[in-house]
């Protein structure tokens, strides 16, 4: 899930380098990341460093995810959402936001559903991806890292998260705590502004529910 300091390392992972397709999905149907983010950057006419300079992700690491050659994680792709203007959800299915949201709403995402992220430390699960204009955002998380090490570097951001073990035993991971122990059913709530990743530990990877906070 975590993030970089460096910005031309910005918390990203190095995934396997493909040239891009300009649709914005692949022969599986999942969402390409690389396209979607030209797409975006090309219609609102940004250059790269105008990007850097929004979303505080540097131009070579914004130029390389395009390219596929880096793997953004969640966190990553939360800075240049709101870098962008855009909701997280949005960047992700390659749908506009909806200026049209109404009271009353709701949405459901079924078991085995959602809107699929993965990474080379976590594969998530975005729930309730179709409801835009949202301002917490929750994903259903298996978490494959067994060592902070796995990360290029710790998370930041300015949000707040929620997680919840549904399964396994994750250790996470603070620049202010020592690292906290959580079993199935534990649950913790933190700033995420605070430097933290995630790991999991015993024979198996953790699964969470969490919510990611935008404030």
């Amino acid at each position: 899930m975590p993030e970089i300091s460096s910005l031309d390392r910005d918390d990203t992972a190095r995934g396997a380098g493909r040239p891009v397709d300009h649709d914005s999905e692949d022969a599986r149907g999942h969402l390409d990341i690389g396209a979607r983010l030209l797409k975006v950057r090309k219609r609102r006419g940004l250059t790269l460093q105008d990007a850097s300079r929004l979303t505080g992700v540097s131009s070579s690491a914004f130029s390389k995810i395009e390219r596929n050659e880096l793997s953004p994680t969640i966190s990553t792709m939360q800075r240049i959402a709101q870098g962008l203007g855009i909701e997280l959800v949005s960047l992700l299915n390659d749908q506009d936001n909806d200026p049209g949201a109404f009271r009353g709403r709701r949405s459901v995402t079924r078991a085995g559903a959602g809107s699929r992220h993965a990474t080379v430390t976590c594969n998530n699960m975005l729930l309730c991806a179709d409801l835009k204009n949202k301002r917490a955002t929750p994903i259903l998380t298996t978490v494959t890292a067994r060592s902070p090490d796995d990360y290029p570097a710790w998370a930041k951001s300015e949000a707040e998260i929620f997680v919840m073990v549904m399964e396994g035993t994750l250790i996470v991971h603070s620049a202010l705590y020592e690292p906290l122990e959580l079993n199935k059913g534990d649950s913790v709530y933190y700033d995420a502004s605070t430097e933290h990743t995630w790991t999991s530990s015993g024979p198996t990877d953790a699964v969470v529910l969490w919510v990611l906070v935008d404030l």
